[in-house]
């Protein structure tokens, strides 16, 4: 008994941030940063403005959070989707896609990457372990000689890692600045490129 009621506090605090984090999502989304206020996502999470401020200090604080949710989110996706090569070029298509749905978010990510390059930046540590935990991924993928020969011949699985890092990122700040611009198509003619086609086909 005594346990439980230890756990109780912190399940319902964990529980009341993610319904921040959501509401500050929608927000952001609807509104865009610059014009999204704290006390809008305190209505929408059903709390007052100074309750979301006993979670988080300020909306820098939240868009932080509410973006590596997004990618905690995405994380989870791509290992239930993503086993075989032939699988990478719809799941990337259908994370655009989904991406689309929500351009002010794309652009905040893109934003906040962007600054946390500094190593002075609050997030720039979050962002760093962020791309090495994804080419770790994406590198653990091929763990032995003929997982790597789906690969183009001449292609390591840390360069492609890299690449495709690389490929995502820059599509899509391409398309914040052109949203008519096509990059499903790219980026699936991407997935293709990475692989010899004879081990996508074998590997299906």
């Amino acid at each position: 008994m005594d346990q439980a009621k230890t756990r109780g506090p912190y399940a319902k605090t964990a529980a009341r941030r993610a319904e921040i984090v959501r509401a500050a999502r929608d927000s952001f989304a609807e509104h865009g940063y610059a014009k999204a206020s704290l006390r809008d996502i305190a209505e929408r999470a059903g709390i007052t403005h100074a309750g979301l401020l006993h979670h988080f200090h300020n909306k820098d604080e939240l868009l932080a959070e509410v973006l590596a949710d997004r990618d905690s989110e995405e994380w989870r996706r791509g290992l239930d989707e993503v086993e075989r090569p032939d699988q990478l070029g719809p799941y990337l298509a259908g994370l655009i896609r989904h991406h689309q749905k929500a351009p002010e978010l794309m652009r905040l990510w893109i934003e906040l990457a962007a600054a946390a390059s500094r190593p002075d930046h609050p997030a720039h540590g979050y962002f760093v372990e962020r791309y090495d935990r994804s080419r770790v991924q994406f590198v653990d993928g091929f763990p032995d000689e003929a997982a790597r020969s789906r690969l183009r011949e001449g292609l390591s699985p840390e360069s492609a890692a890299i690449l495709f890092q690389a490929v995502l990122n820059g599509l899509q700040l391409q398309w914040v600045l052109d949203q008519d611009l096509d990059i499903v198509g790219p980026v699936t003619d991407f997935a293709r490129l990475l692989f010899d086609q004879d081990g996508t086909a074998d590997a299906g």
